[in-house]
C-alpha cells in the first residue's frame, strides 16, 4: 500500500543539472511514487539568483537562505548539486544534523572530505549518495559499492571526462591542434569558458579518487591521485601513436599492487592500443573498464555529462534513498576496511613512447641505450630518422617505474648529442 503523506525534497542548486532534476520530479511524479511507495514533494529549491525564471518551479519554493531550508526539520532528502566545497559542506552536514540523508553530485568536495562527509551520515543514522559524480548517467558506484561488493577489483581504467576525451578524439580524428579542437568543444558547448578543470586533469583526478576508495576499501583524497593535463599533447604524438596502432585518451587509472599491500591513482594522457574497448569511445562519452578476480573484465559505458544524463543518476540515487527512509533503513557507506597504503606516481609501472631530438650521427643510439641500460629501463623498440645533421628518435620501453624513467630522462638531457626530449608519453591497456 502507497504512503500517502508525501516525502519532502530539498534541492540546492537549480542550474543545468538541479533544473533538469526539479523538470524530471515533476513530470514523472506518479512513476517515482509508484517506484518508491510514497509520493515526492519539491519542498524548497535554494538558488544564488532568485529573480531569474525557472520553468516548471512555484516561485514560493524558491530561496536564497539554503541553511535555514536544511534546518527546517521536516526535510527528508537533500539534494545538493551546487558544486565547490563551501558552503556546500556546511549545508550537507546540517542536512544530516537536521534528520535529512544527501544525495549529492559534488565529486570535489567527495574527494576532499569523503571521509568526514561518511563520518557525518553514519553518526545520525542517514544516506550520502552520490551516483552522478562520476560519469554522469552511467551506473558506476552502486556497481562498484553494491554487485561487486563480494568480489575483488583490482583495477579501474576509465574516460572519466567528456571534454577531454571529445577534443583528443577531433585531433585523433581531423589531425587538428589541441587549440583548434577546444575551440570547437567550447563553441559546441562541450567546454566552459575557462576549461582549466578538464583540460588540465582536475575533474577526473576527483572522479579518481572517489572511485580508488570505492573499488580498494581504502580512503583515497584528491591529494593521493597524480595529475597531468593533455595541453601539451600535439598533433605528432597522435602521429606516433598511429604507427604503434594506438590513440591518445586522457585516462584516470587505479590499480591494486600485484602483492596487494597498496594502491595508486593517476590521470594523465596515454597511448592505448587501437584493439582495447576503450580506443573505440568517441566524442564526449565516458567509458570505465573495471577488472576484478571473479567477474573478470566489465566496460560501463556512456553520457558522462550533462543536464539530462547526470539528473537521472541523481534520480536513481533519489529513489533509493526515499526507499531506504520509508523502511527506515540506510545503504552502503564508506567501506575503507583495507586501509591500503596509497604509493606515490615513482612506483608506478608501465611503458613508455619516448621522442628525442638527437643529432644525426654515429654513435648516438649507442649512448641512448647506454643510459636506459644504467637506469634499469629495457627497450622494446627504438626508430630513429635523420637529415641535415638532426634527427629524431623514439624508443618505446618494456614496463619501468616512474622512477627509473624519470632518472632515465634526467641522464639524457645530459648528452651532448642529445638536443631535447620531444615528448614523453605512457603506453596502457595492454
Amino acid at each position: 500500500m502507497m504512503r500517502t503523506r508525501p516525502l519532502k525534497v530539498a534541492l540546492l542548486g537549480c542550474g543545468v543539472v538541479g533544473s533538469e532534476v526539479a523538470r524530471i520530479m515533476t513530470t514523472h511524479a506518479d512513476d517515482l511514487a509508484a517506484r518508491i511507495g510514497a509520493p515526492v514533494e519539491l519542498a524548497g529549491v535554494a538558488v544564488r539568483r532568485p529573480d531569474r525564471v525557472r520553468e516548471g518551479i512555484a516561485r514560493e519554493l524558491i530561496t536564497t537562505d539554503a541553511t535555514a531550508l536544511v534546518k527546517r526539520g521536516d526535510i527528508d532528502v537533500v539534494v545538493e548539486v551546487i558544486g565547490g566545497i563551501e558552503p556546500a559542506r556546511t549545508l550537507i552536514t546540517t542536512a544530516f544534523e537536521h534528520g535529512a540523508s544527501v544525495v549529492s553530485a559534488n565529486k570535489a568536495l567527495l574527494a576532499q572530505d569523503g571521509a568526514a562527509l561518511h563520518a557525518a551520515a553514519e553518526e545520525h543514522g542517514k544516506d550520502l549518495y552520490y551516483e552522478a559524480a562520476v560519469a554522469g548517467a552511467i551506473p558506476l558506484i552502486r556497481p562498484l559499492r553494491e554487485s561487486l561488493a563480494g568480489d575483488k577489483v583490482n583495477r579501474v581504467l576509465g574516460i572519466v571526462n567528456g571534454t577531454t576525451n571529445f577534443i583528443l578524439d577531433k585531433m585523433d580524428s581531423t589531425g587538428a591542434g589541441y587549440q583548434e579542437a577546444l575551440d570547437e568543444a567550447t563553441a559546441l558547448g562541450y567546454a566552459e569558458a575557462d576549461p582549466t578543470a578538464d583540460v588540465e586533469g582536475f575533474d577526473a583526478a576527483a572522479k579518481a579518487a572517489i572511485l580508488a576508495g570505492i573499488a580498494f576499501h581504502t580512503r583515497v583524497r584528491l591529494d593521493d591521485v597524480y595529475r597531468e593535463g593533455m595541453t601539451e599533447v600535439t598533433a605528432a604524438d597522435f602521429a606516433s601513436a598511429k604507427e604503434m596502432g594506438c590513440t591518445i585518451k586522457l585516462l584516470a587509472i587505479c590499480e591494486r599492487a600485484e602483492d596487494g599491500a597498496s594502491v595508486t591513482a593517476r590521470v594523465h594522457p596515454a597511448m592505448i592500443p587501437l584493439t582495447h574497448p576503450l580506443a573505440s569511445v568517441r566524442g564526449a562519452y565516458n567509458a570505465v573498464f573495471v577488472e576484478s578476480d571473479a567477474s573478470g573484465q566489465l566496460m560501463f559505458y556512456g553520457p558522462g555529462a550533462g543536464g539530462s544524463p547526470t539528473a537521472s543518476a541523481v534520480l536513481g540515487d533519489l529513489v533509493a534513498v526515499c526507499r531506504n527512509r520509508l523502511s527506515g533503513a540506510t545503504g552502503p557507506g564508506e567501506s575503507a576496511y583495507a586501509a591500503l597504503t596509497v604509493s606515490p606516481m615513482g612506483e608506478v609501472v608501465t611503458r613508455y613512447h619516448i621522442s628525442l631530438d638527437v643529432a644525426d650521427k654515429p654513435g648516438v643510439l649507442a649512448q641512448v641505450a647506454t643510459v636506459f641500460a644504467e637506469h634499469g629501463v629495457s627497450i622494446d623498440t627504438v626508430r630513429q630518422q635523420g637529415k641535415d645533421g638532426e634527427a629524431s628518435l623514439v624508443v618505446v620501453t618494456h614496463r619501468a617505474s616512474d622512477a627509473a624513467l624519470t632518472g632515465t630522462v634526467e641522464a639524457l638531457r645530459k648528452l651532448d648529442t642529445v638536443r631535447g626530449v620531444a615528448s614523453i608519453m605512457r603506453v596502457e591497456g595492454e
